[in-house]
């Protein structure tokens, strides 16, 4: 028996999460950015599957995030390398480091120290507001639709995801592991997108997604034993609660509005433009966030940051 399609409010984070939102998907572009681009290479680091593997592998290139080619170095060998789609994913990954070292820092083998080579100095990135250059909090944003703000259809059959938990992840350097845990899973993380929405009551949050309540309440359930949430009793006969984001959770905006600004640019399949426009409310206008280096102020480049990785050994990034 067929599936009919649902319908959903068009939101830019939904539709780059049905891309690139699973774990193995977020590893896999961490590893490549890290230069771990082979198929063997991978398998060692990640410790996945084979078949989850090169499962992911062809999802990767089919949505344009990775393409394959011959190693110039050794021709008989098939590398994997960022496009510009991926790449444009640098500050996502940028804002995950900066999220999971202030709330879950890393022993110092796991540690990543970032230096900026424009300016010579070590940099600590910081989401700005490219209009009044403010650092940005979401509790400083104002939502209103945008031209894109439609409805998307959707097929009721989702592809799985995998439910490994954080502490089972097994890359070497899975410096976000902790965040891979919240955003790795699509209905966890359109929970938290929906609550900086102001979203605070289970049954508002089950309006807006096509999910089985005991599925969402699990997922709530998670993200309050993770301190993302805390809980208000609004109602005791019988006991309902109200979710609040922690300034744990609310340090996740940094990270989601650079997921938004992606999908905004690379997941509109209707071309009609973004879904949501956000209004910096400390200068009114249109929020863009840029993330930038703490010393200098210059947006930050893939190809002008370096990093090392637990011991002093200097990488390039992509």
């Amino acid at each position: 028996m067929l599936l009919e399609p649902l319908t959903t409010r068009a939101s830019s984070i939904t539709r780059a999460l049905d891309q690139i939102g699973d774990k193995w998907c977020i590893l896999i572009i961490q590893e490549v950015f890290w230069g771990i681009n082979s198929f063997s290479g991978m398998l060692e680091a990640m410790g996945v599957s084979r078949g989850v593997l090169s499962n992911r592998l062809k999802w990767l290139q089919s949505v344009g995030c990775l393409r394959k080619r011959a190693d110039e170095e050794n021709p008989g060998r098939q590398v994997y390398h960022l496009t510009r789609k991926s790449i444009d994913l640098y500050h996502l990954a940028l804002m995950a480091v900066q999220w999971e070292e202030k709330h879950h820092p890393p022993p110092a083998a796991g540690r990543v120290h970032l230096f900026h080579s424009s300016c010579g100095h070590p940099v600590s990135p910081r989401l700005r507001c490219s209009s009044c250059r403010r650092d940005v909090d979401g509790r400083d944003v104002e939502y209103h639709p945008g031209p894109g703000a439609t409805r998307d259809t959707r097929d009721k059959k989702v592809r799985r995801r995998s439910s490994l938990p954080a502490s089972d992840v097994p890359s070497e350097h899975s410096v976000y592991r902790n965040l891979i845990n919240l955003v790795g899973d699509r209905w966890t993380a359109n929970v938290i997108a929906l609550a900086f929405h102001g979203l605070h009551r289970f049954d508002e949050f089950h309006r807006e997604l096509p999910v089985a309540t005991n599925i969402l309440a699990d997922r709530m359930r998670f993200l309050v034993e993770h301190g993302i949430f805390a809980t208000e009793a609004y109602q005791q006969r019988p006991v309902r609660y109200a979710y609040f984001l922690t300034d744990k959770g609310w340090d996740l905006f940094p990270y989601f509005l650079s997921l938004l600004q992606w999908g905004d640019k690379w997941c509109d399949p209707t071309g009609a433009g973004r879904p949501m426009c956000l209004t910096h409310t400390l200068c009114g206008e249109n929020l863009h966030g840029e993330v930038v280096c703490d010393h200098c102020g210059e947006e930050l480049r893939a190809h002008h940051v370096d990093f090392t990785i637990g011991p002093p050994k200097k990488h390039r990034l992509a």
